[in-house]
């Protein structure tokens, strides 16, 4: 079995030494880019099973990274970000970023949010073969893919956890803390903009009047529920 690649986009030579070091210890084989277009290079060459990506690039900045990224691809993105503000992280994870770590870190956080991220999304991978109905809306967990009137639905990876998290419970209000738990890790807890955001996004995509939605449903103040087959 070969070991997981880690693609590590950094300009500050001291945090791809350091992600360098510990992830290699971690048996991981690590690949390191200075700039984002060597990065973007690097993940068509080498096809990494999760990229850490910092957000202040002397060329493209993270964010530009991460959504050319997303027009093809859905490994795994772990952000790296100097600005503690709600509204930055939130940006990231909006372009389709899993997760998001502040500088200066540890690197023991680091590799903590890089096995849950992996484990995320091996499960989702591993789910079982079953399909969701409602509506016109059909979700193929075997093969990843939601369709709407019959036509495919981009959704980013975070979209489409949150998605298969409603199915895996439809007709069941989950409550905010829970859905951030499921989706984001135990540390989104606490962060309801995160998950407004997110759900006004996948309503975007799903519902044909996101502003009436048939499918993504709101229990004011409590939580959100997918409507039932």
């Amino acid at each position: 079995m070969s070991k997981p690649a880690v693609l590590v986009i950094d300009d500050e030579r001291r945090y791809r030494e350091l992600l360098d070091m510990n992830l290699t210890r971690r048996g991981y084989r690590v690949l390191l880019a200075s700039d984002g277009l060597s990065g973007l290079n690097l993940l068509e060459l080498e096809a990494p099973d999760l990229v850490v990506l910092d957000v202040m690039l002397p060329d493209l900045d993270g964010y530009e990274v991460c959504r050319r990224i997303r027009e093809y691809s859905s490994v795994p993105i772990i952000m790296l970000t100097a600005k503690a503000e709600q509204a930055q992280k939130i940006r990231g994870l909006q372009l389709g970023a899993d997760d998001y770590i502040t500088k200066p870190f540890s690197a023991d956080e680091v590799l903590a949010r890089i096995e849950a991220v992996l484990r995320r999304t091996q499960a989702t991978r591993e789910a079982p073969a079953s399909t969701f109905e409602c509506g016109d809306l059909h979700i193929d967990f075997d093969q990843h893919r939601v369709m709407l009137h019959g036509h495919e639905v981009d959704l980013s990876p975070g979209e489409y956890r949150l998605l298969s998290q409603l199915a895996a419970s439809a007709g069941r209000v989950l409550v905010q803390d829970e859905l951030l738990r499921r989706v984001w890790g135990p540390e989104y807890a606490g962060e309801p903009e995160l998950l407004h955001t997110a759900v006004r996004r996948l309503r975007s995509k799903i519902e044909d009047d996101p502003a009436a939605p048939r499918y993504v449903l709101t229990k004011r103040g409590v939580g959100y529920w997918l409507c039932k087959p």
